[in-house]
Order: structure tokens, then sequence, then C-alpha cells
């Protein structure tokens, strides 16, 4: 393996990692009463739609402009991954569904999936793990082209971007009265992920580059359809706990302005 190939799993994994970090910042705060529960999953879904707009569908966009593609084919290409990804989730959900309907599940997954809450976060957590894969192979294909400087500074950025969604991931985990420890490993799951992206971004470097684009806005329309068809929805349900929208906003402008001041 060369050096460049094995910083670039390296330092995915390290970004990769830095979900646990958010995971602990929620277990600090101890466990979640229904207000709270309220205004984190509110803060979750902010930091989804910021994420897939700066970290995933912007990004994915200029990499098909340094490609060669025109400024409305690229924009046309990002939309139908979009699209795709989209209409992916939607079907993983619909079709989760029917199979614990019809009991062709284990008992304690059917019964998970059978209750709106569980399903509404195993899709979120699944959208979540799905966007690091593509963030993984960035961080990997940064150091292929040679200049380290360049690949850990993508790292940072990229790690510090998964802090927060690490916090989400476990925000929600929490919600559903997962324990401290539970909720804080499966926020670092999410992110560990990563390193299978930037694996398969140093073997196969020309084609994973070519692919990255794709994958980057595939990753943000599943994204964007649970926060719209899932999240979201859920906060209206439980106003009567308070408003999320400040906490949504809050998880937007944070999650805004790191993509920003690091990519």
């Amino acid at each position: 393996m060369s050096q460049a190939a094995f910083l670039g799993l390296a330092a995915s994994l390290l970004a990769g990692a830095m979900t646990g970090i958010g995971g602990l910042l929620v277990a600090a705060s101890g466990p979640p009463d229904p207000r709270r529960q309220n205004l984190l999953i509110g803060f979750a879904a902010g930091v989804m739609i910021a994420a897939a707009m700066f970290s995933l569908i912007l990004p994915a966009w200029h990499r098909m402009l340094g490609g060669g593609a025109s400024p409305a084919f690229a924009a046309l290409a990002v939309l139908a991954a979009v699209c795709l990804g989209a209409l992916a989730m939607g079907r993983l959900g619909v079709f989760a569904e029917a199979l614990a309907a019809g009991g062709r599940l284990p008992d304690r997954l059917g019964a998970a999936l059978g209750v709106a809450d569980e399903r509404r976060v195993a899709l979120f957590a699944l959208a979540i793990t799905l966007h690091n894969l593509p963030e993984g192979a960035a961080v990997g294909i940064s150091f292929m082209g040679g200049d380290a400087a360049l690949g850990w500074a993508t790292a940072l950025g990229i790690g510090l971007q998964n802090i927060p969604e690490g916090m989400a991931v476990a925000a929600l985990l929490a919600s559903l009265g997962w324990s401290r420890t539970r909720s804080t490993l499966a926020a670092l799951a999410s992110g560990l992920v990563e390193p299978l992206g930037g694996a398969l971004a140093v073997t196969l470097a020309g084609v994973s580059a070519a692919m990255l684009p794709w994958a980057l806005g595939f990753a943000a329309g599943a994204m964007l359809f649970v926060v719209v068809s899932e999240i979201i929805p859920h906060t209206r349900r439980q106003i009567a706990h308070g408003s999320a929208t400040p906490a949504l906003m809050a998880g937007l402008a944070l999650m805004m302005v790191l993509d920003v001041t690091l990519s």
C-alpha cells in the first residue's frame, strides 16, 4: 500500500470517528425531557438540510464542473442523483414496512419497524450513514492527488462537520429511550463507515472520482427525503411540547457555517 493510500484510509477513519464526539456531547447532557426531545429532533433536521445542501449537493455540482461538464448538465445530473436517492429511501421504507407487516423479519426488528417513531429514527440513521460513505471517499481521493496538506484539510473539515451529525443521531436515539452509552456508540458507528468509502476511493481512484458526484447527490436525496417526510412532520405533531423551529434553524446555521468555512 502506498503512503498516500495509507494516509487516505487513516484520515477517513479519524474523520468518521468524530461522530462519536457528537454522541458524547449529547450523553453529557442526560436523558431529554419531551420538550428537549423535540428541540433535539428539530436540530437534527436542520443539520441534515444544511449537510445535504452544503456538504453534498454543492460539492457534487462543483465536481461535475471540474470534470468538464457544463453548468446546465452538472445541475441536471446532480438533480437526477438527488431524485434517485429520495426515491430509493422512500421505497426502502415501504419495503421494510411490508416485510414487518408480513412477519418476514425477526420479531424484535419487525416490532421496531412497526412503530412509527422507531422506523423514523432507523431511516434517519441509515441516511446519515449512507452520506458518510461518499464523504469518506472524498477524503481518500484528496490524498491520492499527492497533496497531503489538502488531504488533511479535507479530513479536518469533514471531521468537524461530523460532530453535529453525531449529535443528531445520538439525540434521536435518546428520544427513543436509548441509554447514553448505546446512543454514543451508535453515533460513533454511523461515522465509521467513512473508512469504507476511503478504501473504495484509494483502490479505484479514477472510477471513484467519476462516481463521487453521483454518490453525493444520491446521499443528499436520501437525507432530504427523511427530513421532509419523517422528521419535520414528527416535530409538528409534537407541537404541544414547544416549537422545534428555533432548533432547526440553529442546526442549519451551525452546519452551514461549518461547511462554508471549512470547505
